[in-house]
Formats: structure tokens, C-alpha cells, sequence
């Protein structure tokens, strides 16, 4: 057996993108009320977001390919969320963070979005008011590895067209 034999790995090339793409997210917080306060908590020393691949916060959609919508939007925000959203540049991914994002939380009214959903695709939804940084990051993890398997062919090529990961905490953080 060469030495060269024992240096080469073979792979596939959009394995070896997907690999990349899921380590180096770039997320860009909208954040309008509480769940942004919980995210601040995510990207600190504590939790520590960069060990995901996603410490290079951006407040660019250009420069970005995560955008982390946390908390409510009224019908006035929502074009200046889809226009945020048609900024960013391909592939791009979306995660609704805490109840008012998913699904309007307790806004019941004629002023607020019930879901982000009616105007942008999601990939993954954060239940919780507000979600505790843990919750965040594992969505992170979860379109990490939505990604992954986009990349081996077990979804859809559109990550939109593929069911969005839907977080439910089973274990309740005790203080």
C-alpha cells in the first residue's frame, strides 16, 4: 500500500458544500421584543453560539444566510421582513423564534402576523415565550442537520419544500 493511498479521502462535492454551509451560518436577528433578549443570551460566553458555526452575527441580509426572526410583527413589519428576506443571497434559512413569531403567541388581534409563515418560509420553529437560549440553539443543531440531509439527497433540493422542524422542549430548565 503507497503513502498516498492512506492520504486521500474521497467524498461527494455537495457533501463536502453542505459541510461547510453548516458550519459557517451567518444569522441575522430581527428581532423586535423578548425572544431577542433571549437570543443576546445565546450569542453570549455562557451558551456560546460560535461553537455551532454561527458566530458571525450580521445586521446586513446581504451578508447573511440564517435570519432568526424573534418576536412579534405586525402586518406593518411584515413587507419590511419579506423585503429583508428577498435580500439575502442563496441558500438562505429561516427560523421563527418563540410563540409570537410561529404562530402570533397571545397577539390575537387584527394588528399582528399570526405566524411568519404567511409571509416567508420557515425551516425551523422555536415554541416558547421566550425560548431559552438552549431551545435556540438547538435549532441551530436541527438545520445543521437538515442541511446535511438535503446534501445526501433525503429532502427535497428546496429546503422550503421540505417539512420545517418543529422544536418541542421535553424537559423543563429548573433555576
Amino acid at each position: 500500500m503507497s503513502s498516498a493511498e492512506n492520504n486521500i479521502l474521497t467524498t461527494k462535492l455537495n457533501e463536502v458544500i453542505a459541510w461547510g454551509r453548516k458550519y459557517s451560518l451567518w444569522p441575522m436577528p430581527f428581532g423586535t421584543a423578548c425572544c431577542a433578549i433571549e437570543f443576546m443570551g445565546a450569542v453570549s460566553a455562557v451558551f456560546d453560539i460560535s461553537r455551532f458555526g454561527a458566530e458571525l452575527v450580521r445586521f446586513s441580509p446581504r451578508q447573511s444566510d440564517l435570519l432568526l426572526v424573534l418576536g412579534t410583527i405586525n402586518y406593518k413589519q411584515a413587507a419590511i421582513l419579506k423585503k429583508v428576506y428577498e435580500q439575502m443571497c442563496e441558500p438562505k434559512y429561516v427560523i421563527a423564534v418563540g410563540a409570537c413569531a410561529t404562530c402570533g403567541g397571545f397577539y390575537d388581534n387584527y394588528a399582528v402576523l399570526q405566524g411568519i409563515d404567511e409571509v416567508i418560509p420557515v425551516d425551523v420553529y422555536v415554541p416558547g415565550c421566550p425560548p431559552r437560549p438552549e431551545q435556540i440553539l438547538l435549532a441551530i443543531v436541527k438545520l445543521q442537520e437538515k442541511i446535511e440531509a438535503q446534501a445526501r439527497g433525503e429532502i427535497a433540493k428546496d429546503v422550503k419544500r421540505a417539512a420545517p422542524e418543529i422544536l418541542y422542549s421535553s424537559k423543563v430548565p429548573t433555576v
